[in-house]
């Protein structure tokens, strides 16, 4: 049986200066605004319905073509997407999620960001359950960890080693400031859009742990976080592949983040080799 380990989620500076919101996040807390504008602008009009001619001179859909699709006004879809309107009805963010095609998971991240606000900054977490440590213990031979929404791992076993350095205790900390992430992690550049991503849409629901995060790694690795984190504007994926530098190369590993219930969206990541 292997062992597992907790550890304390890595600290933020308090002094930091407070670039996210501004300059990293470019959206002045609109996060609704952002995250609708950013749908509009990656969707396909030929996929519905619409000409994709040469007269297009903005990528996506134009305002007007949305508004008509959802059954909203176009100065109605310009307030939400400019913070002048905060809290629609569900039933206009239903009819502009089926109107962009989004998925169930992207329907409910828009729900929640009209919920969303400014949330405490947690300094102590309440300690993991003990089922979920002996779950945790009864992953055997293969690398698993208990994660955060801000990567700070809560509890790992032994084999998570073969993944990070037994020392880490945040995992976009290590992947954004730490000398040896490039050389462990070969696809570190898409580790790093992934964790800002994640840590994007925890600070837009209102966790202030991972709005101090933020500002701290926009510190820390300015020209590696802020550009990640201001285009961030899709939900986090919490499944895929990595690959790990290892004695006889680098190694592709399968993983799932498995939601735990009732805990504060607390995941039990496995990794499973490839």
């Amino acid at each position: 049986m292997t062992g597992a380990t907790g550890s304390d989620a890595a600290g933020t500076d308090a002094a930091a200066p407070d670039v996210v919101g501004t300059d990293v996040a470019g959206t002045d807390g609109n996060a609704l605004g952002t995250f609708l504008r950013a749908r509009r602008e990656a969707a396909a009009p030929e996929t519905l319905g619409l000409p994709n001619g040469p007269r297009r001179r903005t990528p996506g859909l134009r305002r007007s073509e949305l508004a008509h699709l959802a059954g909203v006004s176009v100065e109605y879809l310009t307030r939400l997407e400019r913070g002048a309107d905060r809290n629609p009805s569900p039933q206009v963010l239903a009819a502009l999620a089926k109107a962009l095609e989004l998925g169930a998971d992207e329907h409910v991240h828009l729900l929640r960001l009209v919920k969303g606000g400014d949330g405490p900054c947690t300094a102590q977490r309440p300690p993991l359950r003990p089922t979920v440590v002996a779950l945790l213990r009864a992953v055997a031979g293969t690398p698993a960890a208990v994660l955060d929404r801000t990567g700070a791992v809560l509890a790992r076993n032994d084999e998570f080693a073969v993944l990070y350095p037994p020392d880490v205790d945040n995992l976009p900390r290590f992947v954004f400031t730490d000398p040896r992430a490039p050389e462990l992690l070969p696809d570190r550049e898409a580790i790093a859009d992934e964790w800002a991503v994640r840590l994007r849409a925890a600070a837009d629901l209102g966790d202030g742990t991972a709005r101090a995060l933020a500002t701290d790694l926009a510190a820390a690795a300015p020209e590696g976080f802020a550009a990640r984190y201001a285009r961030a504007t899709r939900i986090p994926a919490w499944t895929g592949t990595e690959r790990r530098t290892g004695p006889e190369g680098p190694q592709t590993w399968r993983y799932e983040a498995l939601e735990i219930p009732e805990t504060d969206e607390h995941r039990l990541v496995v990794y499973l080799p490839m």
